[in-house]
Parts: structure tokens; C-alpha cells; sequence
């Protein structure tokens, strides 16, 4: 009965994180749509993608964004799944129509400010933070990002390259319809939007990955065995100058941790070459799990 019970658990973990990337997409797409209806379109931040377009349309003819998303994102998950002969999967589709749903629920809701400077970075924070939930669900709001997948496959440009296109032309538009301004915090909220979304993907934890080049290698890692409580990899490397092999030690450390390696490897070996970066995500024993 115990090897029943646990075989029903593994058969059920696959559709429980199904189950979870659904609620990702739907909690996402409603930060999303709640920023767009609370921040950008009351002070006309058409910070890029398909909720910018109707941004300036709504400033030009009053056309309900919710509506016009629908209008522009249907067509092109369709276009996608045709051109590309992708299969954008169900989660996409959700985020693709739900969104609009949402702006179009909450089109009445008062403005949190009137302020365009805030609107522009706390919309791009919110929507950053629906966007990186969204993408942790392993899935997208379609609009503008499919119409970039197209291009780069027409045209050969990078799929960046065709992003900061679409982009650049929405926040031009915004700046002709609005004003120069408008225009300026729109890049003000793309900016904050990639920001958090990097937030949101790797998350808050920073760890430094460290190189040390040393002749007392054996001393300073059975050092940071001990008083450090990390595991070493040793790298072979060939010296430029010398021709020689000289091994590297490497070792990944939370950032709390790096004021104690330093100190160990100095006392050990004060002339050691010892380079540091940083390793915004680290998954494995002792970090974050994958």
C-alpha cells in the first residue's frame, strides 16, 4: 500500500505543476491588466507591446483597450501557431485572452496616481511582476512578442533586434500623439518592466562565483571545506606566459559567505589571484533548488 500511496503522489506532482503554471498565468495576467488600468492609461504611458497600442488608441478614438488587445492579440496567437508552426500551448492562449478580460473588468477603477513619473515606474514594476510570474508559468500574454517571432523569422533580424523595433515605433507613436514627455516616461516604464522581470526570474539571492589561482591550492581548499563549508572544483588551466599547467580553484559562495572565503584564502596565501563575479542565480546542493 506505501509503494501505491507513493506512486499516486509521483503521478500527481506532473499535474500539479500544470495546475500551477495555469495559476501563475492567471495571477500574472491580472497584475498586469490591474497596472494597465491604474497606472499607464490614466497618464498615457504607452510603455510598448499590445496594451501601448491601445493606449494610443484609446487617446486617439476612445476605442476600449480591452477590445482592442483582444483585437491584436487573438490574431496574432493564430498568426504564431500558422507562420511559425509552433505549438504555443493552451497556457499561452489563457494569458493571450485572459489579460484583455481582465482590463476589461477593472476598465473602472479609479487611478492609484495621476502622476506620470509614477505611474510610468511603479506600471513598469507591476507589470514587470505579472509578466516574470507569467513566464514562470512557461508561458506568454502573446501580442507584440509573437509579431517579433515573425520578423525575426522573415526577416533574419535578432529576436531582440525585432522587440526593440516594435517597441521603439510604439513609444515614437506615443510621443507624436501625446507629447515628447509621454514618450520619455513610457521608456521610463519599459525600462523598470525588463528590470523586474529579471527580478522576478532569478530572484532577490546573489552569490559570488570565484576563481583562485594560488600554489597552495591543497591548504586553501581543505580551508574552505572546513570554515567555509563549500565545495571546490578545480579547473585545469595553462599558463600565458609560463606555458605551465597551474590549477584554478572554483567555488560559489552566498554573497554573506564571501567576507569569510576572502579571509581564509588571504591568510593562507597573500599573493594568490583571486577573481570575483557575480552569479545572480545559482541552483543545486546548498543554493536553490532547480
Amino acid at each position: 500500500m506505501g509503494k501505491k500511496n507513493q506512486r499516486n503522489r509521483k503521478e500527481a506532482h506532473p499535474f500539479l505543476t500544470e495546475f500551477m503554471d495555469y495559476i501563475y498565468v492567471i495571477i500574472g495576467s491580472a497584475l498586469v491588466a490591474i497596472s494597465f488600468n491604474v497606472f499607464l492609461l490614466p497618464n498615457e504611458v504607452a510603455s510598448g507591446g499590445v496594451s501601448g497600442i491601445s493606449t494610443i488608441l484609446f487617446g486617439l478614438f476612445e476605442w476600449k483597450p480591452a477590445f482592442v488587445q483582444w483585437a491584436f492579440n487573438i490574431p496574432l496567437f493564430i498568426a504564431g501557431v500558422i507562420l511559425l508552426g509552433k505549438n504555443f500551448g493552451l497556457k499561452s492562449a489563457v494569458g493571450t485572452i485572459f489579460l484583455p478580460f481582465v482590463v476589461y473588468l477593472t476598465e473602472d477603477w479609479e487611478a492609484w496616481t495621476m502622476n506620470p513619473l509614477l505611474g510610468s515606474l511603479f506600471g513598469g514594476i507591476l507589470v514587470g511582476l505579472g509578466l516574470g510570474i507569467v513566464f514562470r508559468g512557461k508561458a506568454s500574454t502573446g501580442g507584440t512578442d509573437l509579431a517579433a517571432q515573425i520578423i525575426t523569422k522573415f526577416t533574419g533580424l535578432t529576436l531582440g533586434t525585432s522587440i526593440a523595433l516594435i517597441d521603439g515605433m510604439i513609444v515614437l507613436a506615443a510621443a507624436v500623439v501625446f507629447d515628447i514627455e509621454r514618450g520619455l516616461y513610457a521608456l521610463i516604464g519599459l525600462y523598470v518592466t525588463s528590470k523586474t522581470i529579471d527580478l522576478v526570474q532569478v530572484g532577490f539571492g546573489r552569490s559570488k562565483l570565484v576563481y583562485i589561482i594560488t600554489t597552495k591550492q591543497m591548504e586553501i581548499r581543505d580551508a574552505i571545506y572546513e570554515e567555509v563549508d563549500r565545495g571546490v572544483t578545480k579547473l585545469t588551466a595553462t599558463g600565458g606566459y609560463t606555458d605551465s599547467e597551474r590549477p584554478i580553484l572554483m567555488v560559489v559562495v552566498h554573497q554573506t559567505e564571501f567576507t569569510k572565503l576572502k579571509q581564509v584564502v588571504k591568510t593562507i596565501d597573500s599573493a594568490a589571484f583571486v577573481i570575483v563575479s557575480d552569479a545572480s542565480e545559482v541552483l543545486g546542493e546548498g543554493f536553490k533548488r532547480a
